[in-house]
């Protein structure tokens, strides 16, 4: 947990935020909030910047933006220091869900980028063909605005910046105040690699600053946050008629099937429920055991996580909570739980010695009146209930208002993949969880109150464009048969063009589809 505390303001009059390390407290630097005059400079920079860098072959855009592996790459000492400074978490982690996913969103997307973005051909159907020739144009949307979580600083903030400037956008890119020196690595990043200034800029701030620039007229906005955050922002798009793709909360359940790997489901479930300190939108909050198997699973959980390392240093498992406000969340939904009934047979408690810590928590007999198993927990806890048998699990897996992603753990593939179908969620694991945002393949997006739209997929440049068809005359006659005047020989023709072609044997056989 980044402690976040107001500075007296510059000699200016600007506000200032301050920003302490969770793990030791220690001073980690400090932002001046970036104005909504500050905000429609850097709009007005980036759409002069944008009209440029569209005009660059999307070839000539990967040369570029590819180089900015190699500066991650000899950089990710500095970059690892930053992300451990501002969110205490391990080494491990800034390196597994930060540095290696960044390298690989960059090569993936560079060498997507011809093949998306390039303009292509399509053939037409039907009676058009003989006369039309249609050509996909993928035109970029203009300025994008990019507004980045704490839990993610870095992979969360190169990702659909990567995506957009090579589909030949300017970014704007706005971090969480609690991570913000993380997050502007992929601006710094990038621009070392060659991107224009103007291309990628890096706003700072607190609310203020992202209401700013969501409602500064850019052409979309990106969102990953909080569900009340992303419905205002939902709200402010529709108002300009703008698109946003949210990326909000999550409660992903995990089913644990009577046929699980005990071990490795148990494995799973500790690590996807403790991974970055549990903040992981969609990390394993839920566990759901079928009772014939729960004993030996929630004893190997308790063995796991009663050895769980938590702290500072090289040797821990678990780093300190991201964020001082997380940790009432945590706390609040450990003690509602404790007093409706639940066990806590691990953890339980805050460790404020030396920073903020939640030591890692194992909970079970919980029930779906306790709040940890209906909000956001977002913190070092794995929460386990017994269910009857799979379809028990399944009807409490989607007894939520979260969609984000689930996962399935099960020895037999083509029951965990039926299961998948029938969860109410964007997307779905089986025999591991947390992992889909990791794979750029896959579309990723919430249902319910986990978000709209979808980012990443074999379509995900495309969504940073305006996919713009362009029809071509194929014969460039001097008169269609249908223009002015009309006479009954156009009425005759295209009465016998209908018959022929969908009243004949050639369109039963599919010849004009």
């Amino acid at each position: 947990m980044a402690i976040v505390e107001p500075l007296s303001p510059t000699s200016e009059g600007r506000r200032r935020l301050g920003i302490r390390s969770p793990a030791t407290r220690e001073p980690v630097g400090e932002i001046v909030v970036n104005s909504q005059a500050d905000v429609e400079l850097a709009i007005a920079k980036a759409r002069d910047a944008q009209v440029e860098w569209a005009r660059v072959p999307v070839a000539e855009r990967a040369r570029i933006v590819r180089g900015a592996i190699d500066v991650l790459v000899e950089k990710r000492d500095e970059v690892v220091k930053t992300l451990i400074d501002e969110t205490g978490k391990t080494h491990l982690e800034a390196l597994i869900m930060e540095v290696l996913p960044g390298c690989d969103y960059i090569n993936f997307w560079c060498g997507r980028a011809v093949k998306e973005l390039s303009d292509e051909k399509r053939k037409l159907h039907g009676y058009l063909r003989p006369y039309k020739k249609l050509m996909m144009h993928y035109r970029p949307l203009g300025v994008v605005g990019i507004i980045t979580p704490w839990n993610g600083p870095f992979s969360l903030a190169i990702n659909p910046t990567v995506q957009a400037i090579l589909a030949g956008n300017a970014v704007i890119l706005k971090p969480s105040e609690v991570s913000p020196y993380s997050s502007d690595w992929a601006t710094r990043l990038l621009r070392e690699a060659g991107v224009p200034e103007g291309v990628v800029q890096t706003l700072q701030g607190d609310g203020e600053t992202g209401a700013a620039l969501v409602n500064g007229g850019v052409q979309k906005i990106s969102f990953t946050g909080s569900v009340r955050t992303g419905k205002k922002i939902a709200a402010a798009c529709a108002e300009q008629l703008i698109p946003c793709t949210l990326e909000l909360g999550g409660k992903d359940a995990m089913i644990v099937c009577e046929d699980a790997d005990v071990e490795r489901a148990a494995g799973g479930a500790v690590f996807n429920s403790m991974l970055n300190s549990g903040h992981v939108c969609m990390g394993v909050e839920r566990v759901y055991v079928v009772e014939s198997i729960a004993d030996e699973f929630e004893e190997r959980v308790k063995a796991i996580v009663s050895e769980l390392r938590y702290g500072t240093g090289e040797d821990i498992d678990v780093g300190s909570v991201f964020w001082d406000r997380q940790m009432p969340i945590i706390e609040r939904h450990i003690e509602d739980a404790r007093a409706k009934g639940a066990e806590i047979v691990v953890g339980g408690e805050a460790d404020t010695t030396d920073g903020l810590f939640y030591k890692p928590t194992f909970v079970r007999k919980v029930d779906h009146t306790m709040e940890l198993m209906r909000e956001e927990t977002f913190g070092p806890i794995v929460s386990v209930m017994r269910v009857a048998n799979e379809e028990e699990a399944i009807r409490l897996a989607n007894d939520s208002p979260y969609g984000l992603s689930g996962s399935v753990w099960t020895k037999n593939i083509e029951k965990g993949i039926e299961i998948a179908k029938r969860l109410e969620t964007g997307s779905v694991v089986i025999n591991d969880a947390s992992m889909v945002y990791g794979a750029p393949e896959a579309p990723f997006g919430g249902m319910k109150q986990s978000g709209v739209g979808q980012v990443n997929g074999l379509g995900g440049l495309r969504g940073y464009t305006h996919q713009q068809p362009i029809l071509i005359d194929r014969w460039g006659v001097k008169k269609e048969r249908v223009w002015y005047p009309h006479t009954p020989k156009s009425v005759e023709e295209i009465d016998g063009m209908i018959r022929f072609i969908y009243g004949s044997a050639l369109k039963k056989l599919g010849f004009f589809s």
